[in-house]
């Protein structure tokens, strides 16, 4: 039986998964991929020139007042049109117009405020990805902005440094509102990370990958499992290059995709240095050939780009995932222009992880969804056999718990991730082995393969309160695999 280390090598393991089930698929041809396009009933676009538009840098939000050791920074959900596809203007759905949202720099210890107006004509719900909140501030499904209206969140911020990113949660309506544009950025530092000398300032970037499905007209098309999102998009454009230094670069990667996952490598197999997972840095750095990265998991890596001559392209490529591998095989590429003074480095020691207290509860967790079947009735998820009910509590824990969590994904074609709110968990096994060097660091988010067990350990010792677990490839929890625990 394959295990996930080979599934992710052969590059056959995707999260993009059409609702017949189909859900370890290879690159495929152009002529395999037009006829994935065709099915869902909307001609495609021409297929976008590769590497002739310049990455775009997401503009990092100014608070409106930062009296009193508060940042407070106003947003407003709006539909907005871009030039996405050379040439052609899409309807997107933004934060204050950017697509992909504005960038949000906080530091730990200094809470944000956050003034949220809805100019949609839908409704909804702002959630902090990897945030320790109240639950009033959590953004949580059924407590949602209405059109026109403006709701206030407060961010405490008492967590350590990490990548977090923020996303419509409403339900029923978050898989397809995320896709057309809501999300964003939220860099949160500490005295830790700022100590070391890691590159920073315009050598520190953010970079959100995800894919989408374009027809003829340039609009986005959605459609719940779609096989056809073969465009992918680096910070809302497809195929962008980036010009470099020859020097050391840091990119905070988010896979901001409803479905696929990623599995990143540079070009000419050269090491990338993974420093951090989605709660922040790794202990110590892990030399890699690749990245993977399931829907909403972030990965913090560094790219030496002083190895190579100026002069030199070097491809960023995806090497998993359902789609033409001229397209879903290429991100973006890197182009070294000139060399610069470097005075970063890479510690060998990057922070130090409290020891695990000794757990106070077990308990077992079950990922399941439809399969097999093409009929009219649309597939439902299900967590422990359980489509998400807004009013049931699902699981109960005592404030201040230390609890080991056994999750299995029952299925035997689809994989599912798992994301835990309000808590940074320590993966402790994957199909009873220690977790490799990629999850020995702070997870919210983890990735679950057919048939795969994950153990993890949470502590739940920071606010009371209902809170989600659920997969977060975004069209399996709309299709109801969420539930929910209480804190108490």
């Amino acid at each position: 039986m394959l295990n996930r280390r080979m599934l992710l090598n052969s590059g056959l393991a995707t999260a993009g998964v059409g609702l017949t089930g189909a859900a370890l698929v290879p690159l495929l041809t152009a002529r395999d991929a037009n006829a994935d396009a065709t099915a869902t009933g909307a001609a495609p676009a021409p297929a976008p020139e590769l590497f002739r538009v310049p990455l775009p840098v997401p503009p990092v939000l100014s608070p409106v007042s930062t009296a009193g050791g508060v940042d407070v920074y106003r947003m407003t959900m709006r539909r907005a049109v871009r030039e996405i596809l050379p040439g052609m203007s899409t309807e997107v759905l933004t934060f204050n117009s950017s697509f992909p949202g504005p960038v949000i720099r906080a530091r730990s210890g200094r809470p944000v405020i956050v003034h949220q107006r809805n100019l949609l004509d839908v409704p909804t719900s702002v959630h902090l990805h990897g945030a320790s909140t109240s639950q009033h501030n959590d953004g949580k499904p059924m407590e949602t902005i209405a059109p026109r209206d403006t709701r206030t969140y407060l961010y405490p911020n008492r967590q350590p440094h990490a990548s977090l990113w923020y996303h419509d949660h409403a339900h029923h309506l978050e898989s397809e509102n995320v896709y057309r544009g809501l999300s964003g950025t939220y860099l949160l530092t500490d005295t830790i990370e700022r100590r070391l000398p890691l590159p920073t300032g315009v050598h520190d970037l953010p970079i959100a990958i995800r894919d989408a499905h374009f027809d003829d007209a340039g609009q986005l098309v959605y459609t719940m499992g779609d096989r056809a999102r073969q465009t992918l998009l680096a910070n809302g454009v497809p195929y962008p290059y980036l010009q470099v230094a020859a020097r050391k670069y840091r990119f905070r990667l988010l896979n901001s995709a409803n479905v696929r996952s990623l599995k990143l490598r540079l070009a000419d197999g050269s090491p990338i240095v993974h420093i951090g997972s989605d709660g922040g840095l790794l202990p110590r750095p892990n030399p890699t050939e690749s990245v993977f990265l399931s829907p909403g998991e972030r990965a913090d890596v560094v790219i030496d780009f002083s190895r190579y001559p100026v002069g030199t392209q070097l491809v960023l490529q995806n090497t998993t995932g359902a789609g033409p591998a001229d397209l879903i095989g290429q991100v973006l590429r890197f182009d070294v222009t000139h060399t610069a003074y470097d005075p970063s480095e890479i510690p060998a020691e990057l922070r130090t992880l409290p020891p695990l207290p000794k757990p106070t509860a077990e308990r077992t967790i079950t990922l399941s969804m439809d399969e097999g079947g093409t009929g009219t009735t649309p597939p439902q998820g299900y967590i422990d056999g359980k489509v998400y009910a807004p009013d049931r509590i699902d699981s109960f824990i005592r404030y201040g718990a230390s609890e080991v969590w056994t999750v299995t994904n029952l299925n035997k074609n689809i994989p599912h991730n798992l994301h835990l709110h309000l808590v940074q968990f320590r993966v402790l096994e994957r199909n009873g082995h220690s977790p490799d060097a990629a999850e020995s660091g702070l997870k919210d988010t983890v990735m679950l393969l057919p048939g795969e067990t994950i153990k993890l350990q949470a502590t739940f010792d920071t606010f009371r309160g209902a809170y989600l677990y659920h997969c977060h490839i975004l069209d399996h929890s709309a299709m109801g695999m969420m539930a929910t625990m209480k804190i108490t």
